[in-house]
């Protein structure tokens, strides 16, 4: 075998530069369409990272391959892949029990939903997303792809699964205009509400929808009529066969679904009793305890047990960076552990993202190698949440306001008054 024949069977799983370049430059379709959510079930997860070679095989190979194997390289650190770790773990075994149990259910006339909290960059959107796909392949592969519930002749779209983020300003018809956005469904200008609700709910049925993901529910602000409504058509839609699972920061601390207290002895999330009526003089139902409510956590670093699942945690990402450089222990010998947990909180998050930028750097400067000197060249912001996310958040007080002299005074959108003027909104 020549010098030249060694040298190419390195970089055997290499592909061409115009791969590389259609990997790069490709869009993603936004995740929130029907087309978005095939492409993420279908790639998440099936990019294979560049070989690892020493930089004496490196200095080895045509410049021109010298070029695209580190093209090739940013890529692969920057697409970290999602590891099972005991908070996505959680997640998804909460999800596919209740998935497992509601699309068995015969005569329940509601499905029972799931609620996942936690604060920013915990992976609560990943995770949720990854459980999702999964059981999208399995239920088409149990019904061998066609949708078990179509009338005989026709050819709708099967959509085991939705995905929609919660609009920012969010009303029952913007709600409803999302959800018939995933499919590209025709939405007739002059619809009224019961119009679109219907015409959702025969979207649901007729694409076979088994889950519908709301991802950004904590938009939801309990003091404007509108965001009422929208939660109350929301308890409406676990009547249709679905499963609904909600994803938001800090849930049980918003007022989203009344505040929610966490119980030490059972270790999960309750409902307070029910009131007697809320808005409209409407009896509120038990929807409400349909929901189980889960928090995701950052990594801890007290325990042995927890030490080690973070440290178990660096070991993947190791694995996978694309470093000249790089050693066996990289992340996880000496006091690496403690720096990483020192500059992210355990953050899952803001850990991939320290060390995406960290990989990208280290290549930039020709050291091939991630340590703490590289990392504190680093700028990484954290806004440490000042309570746990098992503590109630009380809500301060709404700055007050600069009176102005306008010609015309113009009211605030769905604000509520009371006896003392405008209700303040919790802070999320």
């Amino acid at each position: 075998m020549t010098l030249a024949s060694s040298h190419e069977d390195l970089l055997e799983g290499l592909p061409s530069r115009a791969r590389i370049a259609e990997l790069i430059l490709s869009n993603h379709p936004p995740r929130d369409t029907y087309v978005g959510w095939q492409h993420y079930r279908k790639h998440c997860g099936l990019l294979v990272p560049a070989p690892a070679i020493s930089p004496q095989q490196w200095s080895g190979i045509p410049a021109s391959r010298q070029y695209d194997y580190d093209l090739y390289r940013e890529l692969t650190n920057a697409n970290l892949p999602l590891q099972v770790t005991s908070m996505h773990d959680k997640v998804g075994k909460l999800i596919r029990r209740r998935l497992s149990g509601n699309t068995r259910k015969k005569d329940d006339p509601t499905r029972a939903g799931v609620m996942v909290g936690g604060w920013g960059n915990y992976g609560k959107t990943a995770s949720v997303c990854a459980a999702g796909a999964v059981f999208e392949d399995q239920w088409l592969k149990l019904h061998g792809s066609l949708n078990p519930g179509a009338l005989t002749g026709t050819r709708d779209l099967h959509a085991p699964v939705v995905y929609v983020s919660t609009p920012v300003t969010a009303t029952p018809k913007s709600l409803c205009a999302s959800i018939l956005g995933f499919f590209r469904a025709p939405i007739r200008k002059a619809a009224g509400l019961p119009e679109l609700v219907r015409q959702v709910a025969d979207s649901l049925h007729d694409h076979g929808v088994k889950v519908l993901i709301l991802d950004d529910i904590s938009r939801l602000r309990m003091h404007r009529a509108d965001d009422q409504d929208v939660l109350d058509l929301i308890r409406a839609f676990m009547s249709l066969d679905v499963t609904l699972i909600l994803i938001g920061v800090n849930i049980s601390g918003i007022g989203l679904l009344r505040e929610a207290k966490w119980n030490k002895r059972t270790r999960q999330w309750e409902m307070p009793e029910l009131e007697s009526t809320r808005i409209h003089g409407l009896e509120i139902t038990q929807t409400e305890h349909r929901f189980e409510l889960i928090e995701i956590d950052r990594f801890r670093y007290i325990t042995p047990k927890q030490i080690q699942a973070f440290v178990d945690h660096l070991k993947g990402i190791e694995r996978h960076l694309r470093l000249l450089n790089a050693k066996e222990g990289m992340l996880t010998n000496g006091a690496m552990p403690e720096y990483l947990m020192r500059r992210t909180g355990g953050v899952v998050g803001l850990l991939g993202r320290l060390l995406e930028d960290g990989a990208y750097e280290a290549m930039e400067s020709g050291k091939e190698l991630i340590d703490e000197t590289l990392l504190d060249e680093i700028v990484l912001r954290r806004d440490e949440p000042e309570q746990s996310p098992d503590e109630p958040v009380v809500a301060a007080d709404p700055p007050a306001r600069t009176k102005k002299t306008t010609s015309r005074s113009k009211r605030p959108r769905n604000t509520v008054f009371d006896d003392h003027g405008p209700a303040g909104a919790t802070g999320s």
